[in-house]
């Protein structure tokens, strides 16, 4: 990503996390996407056999629209995710640039007598994201319309001149879109969102926002290491999954889940008394290790007089079940609902 593209959303930052944070809760934030990565699949049989390699129903989607994957193997564990988004000539994969290289060589080991081509589309397109209940009002005023674009759905806009791919993403507490164009159109595009009064936001208040949501990442809450991978059901992300598409890597597996009705481990968020723990701290439970925890944050709200400690992480079922007391050393953790609850 080129220079003029981090300066441009760096120059009017807020001296402090906090300060972007709350401008994005009540306005509106822009913010680089630089850890995204983009697959284009094109062919015949694209739509055919991208069905049968991912966990909801890419099928049935209309141009336009989008839908969140997991892509399991053959015993049903997560080796990746994706949000799947249909056009008239092609599909686009959108996952996390740390796993391009390996969703495309599971993706390309699976194309057999198949007409499907792959391609990293990779630089130099670049996108931001605009998040905030002021976002869609804010992109309408600037000349490329939100309002209209419905969660999960995207559409090609044009923009001073230039085509700007435009989507409407998935997200919990407030609308969040997300614009992909060439180099010096999302330059230009990120100055005059500061200009019409976006607040630039740095990755760290991303990821506040993110762990506030409750939103898993894959490598961090979905878990990818040599000893877990997580079963889909595990991940609590049941947008990802289609139980009457039909055949595909892993079914057998999650419709043996799907049909005993549970599973012994869950996703949750937890509230933290106490000094912050790091990631891949355990939680306890009369006396043995009960859940891990995989993301924490330390969150500055405008109503509360200290911050707010949340944390994400997997938990056994039978401690979440029987409401018992969770510790760690030095503190304490409490089950919540998520999307945690902000002013």
């Amino acid at each position: 990503m080129s220079t003029d593209l981090q300066s441009a959303d760096l120059q009017t930052l807020p001296p402090d996390t906090e300060g972007q944070l709350n401008a994005m809760l009540h306005g509106a934030a822009v913010a680089r996407l630089d850890d995204c990565g983009w697959i284009r699949v094109t062919g015949e049989d694209r739509k055919r056999w991208l069905n049968g390699m991912v966990t909801n129903s890419v099928a049935q989607l209309a141009p336009g629209e989008g839908c969140y994957n997991f892509m399991l193997n053959a015993q049903g564990r997560i080796q990746g995710d994706l949000t799947a988004w249909m056009q008239e000539d092609s599909i686009l994969l959108e996952t996390g640039r740390d796993q391009m290289e390996k969703l495309l060589a599971h993706l390309d080991h699976y194309i057999i007598m198949d007409d499907v081509e792959l391609a990293d589309l990779g630089d130099p397109w670049c996108g931001i994201s605009l998040a905030g209940p002021k976002a869609a009002g804010l992109l309408d005023q600037i000349g490329l319309p939100a309002t209209s674009l419905a969660p999960m759905h995207l559409k090609t806009a044009f923009w001073r001149g230039s085509s700007v791919l435009m989507l409407h993403a998935h997200s919990l507490l407030f609308a969040r879109f997300e614009m992909w164009a060439d180099s010096a159109t999302i330059v230009a595009l990120t100055e005059e969102l500061i200009d019409a009064g976006a607040v630039p936001v740095e990755p760290a208040v991303l990821e506040q926002l993110r762990i506030l949501e409750g939103r898993p990442r894959y490598g961090i809450d979905i878990r990818d290491s040599a000893s877990v991978h997580d079963l889909p059901q595990e991940t609590g992300q049941t947008r990802a999954l289609h139980f009457t598409k039909g055949c595909y890597l892993g079914q057998e597996i999650v419709e043996r889940i799907h049909s005993r009705g549970a599973v012994h481990r869950t996703f949750a968020g937890f509230l933290l008394t106490g000094p912050l723990p790091a990631p891949g701290t355990f939680l306890e439970a009369e006396g043995k290790p009960v859940a891990e925890l995989t993301s924490v944050a330390s969150v500055s709200l405008a109503d509360r007089l200290v911050p707010v400690q949340l944390a994400l992480g997997i938990i056994r079922r039978e401690a979440l079940d029987r409401n018992l007391t969770l510790t760690y050393p030095g503190g304490a953790a409490t089950a919540i609902a998520l999307p945690y609850a902000v002013p």
